[in-house]
């Protein structure tokens, strides 16, 4: 005799069955009636292959790292369009709506007049060669601190160079892939041409001081952050400080990182196979680049790169000076 689970589902499947064959009988006999509509028709009778493409961007989405964290973005991201048809809306006799009060773009306004005609207008030839084409002499990798504008500290002007700025102002090696930074050297270096590439540090850096503030035994995951992550990439040069000052003070251990991140991204610059070409052919010279904004002071210095070098370090400075 069977078990009264196993009978009990075999009565379930024969009643199943019987109800099945009924049904048949009736829809033969029934006219057939109209398709339904999509909003009438129940999930489960979705087209197979409706089905299977949604179950293929499922699969996708789920092989993708850490797409659950920018969830948020999907909608706003499709939203722009709108946006950008209130502006091309926008006529420019049209008076500035404000909505009283303190507006902090009062005094970019007025420094924008002032730009236009002390040195838009004054230089409208240069301007008008710039609108045309741009060959900048350098390419600047910064740091996104507000105390640190390589505009203003190094008296560049428009189509002096062309400039990414990033927390702690790294470089990341070619293996970590696409960044905003990767991007512009790319384009400065290949399509540019830029014959100098500078890494511009600076004191006090917020994301040095992040860098040398993580633990240095693995992260709980449930720790990480953008800052925590990006700052990694330097890693090597905290690592480098902690051999060489790790018996200073936490502020002089950072202030040591400052210079030494910086030459960790001159030589990850190296990583990239187009720059380290056009440095071997001497086509590209790299530089690294120190503002103390305590004292004012800037400090330069150009790497060296010797490939063929036999025994020895393949990496060198030269032409460091100070200006005071």
């Amino acid at each position: 005799m069977l078990p009264w689970s196993l009978r009990s589902a075999a009565r379930r499947l024969a009643a199943a069955t019987r109800a099945a064959a009924s049904a048949a009988v009736v829809a033969a006999r029934s006219p057939a009636p109209a398709p339904p509509t999509w909003q009438e028709r129940p999930p489960a009778a979705h087209d197979r292959e409706e089905q299977r493409q949604r179950a293929a961007v499922w699969e996708d989405d789920r092989r993708r790292p850490r797409r659950s964290d920018f969830s948020c973005t999907t909608k706003a991201s499709t939203d722009h369009s709108g946006l950008t048809r209130q502006l091309l809306d926008f006529q420019h006799d049209t008076v500035d709506e404000t909505d009283g009060g303190y507006d902090p773009f009062n005094q970019l306004k007025e420094r924008f007049t002032d730009f236009k005609q002390r040195n838009y207008v004054e230089n409208f030839t240069n301007y008008k060669k710039l609108a045309e084409q741009q060959t900048p002499e350098f390419m600047v990798v910064a740091c996104a601190d507000s105390r640190v504008c390589p505009t203003s500290i190094l008296g560049l002007q428009p189509g002096d160079a062309f400039t990414v700025r990033n927390v702690a102002n790294l470089v990341p090696p070619y293996e970590h892939g696409a960044s905003e930074t990767t991007a512009a050297l790319e384009f400065a270096v290949n399509t540019l041409q830029v014959p100098n590439v500078l890494v511009v540090g600076h004191s006090r850096c917020g994301g040095i001081q992040a860098l040398m503030s993580m633990k240095s035994k693995k992260d709980d995951r449930s720790s990480r952050t953008f800052i925590r992550d990006w700052v990694s990439l330097g890693k090597s040069a905290r690592l480098s400080t902690e051999a060489a000052a790790g018996n200073l003070s936490f502020e002089s251990q950072c202030r040591h990182c400052e210079k030494e991140s910086i030459n960790s991204s001159l030589l990850n610059l190296l990583t990239y196979p187009w720059i380290e070409e056009r440095v071997k052919e001497g086509n590209l010279n790299l530089h690294g680049g120190y503002y103390n904004f305590i004292d004012c002071t800037f400090e330069k210095w150009t790497l060296v790169y010797r490939p063929g070098l036999e025994g020895g370090s393949k990496y060198a400075i030269k032409n460091r000076s100070t200006w005071a």
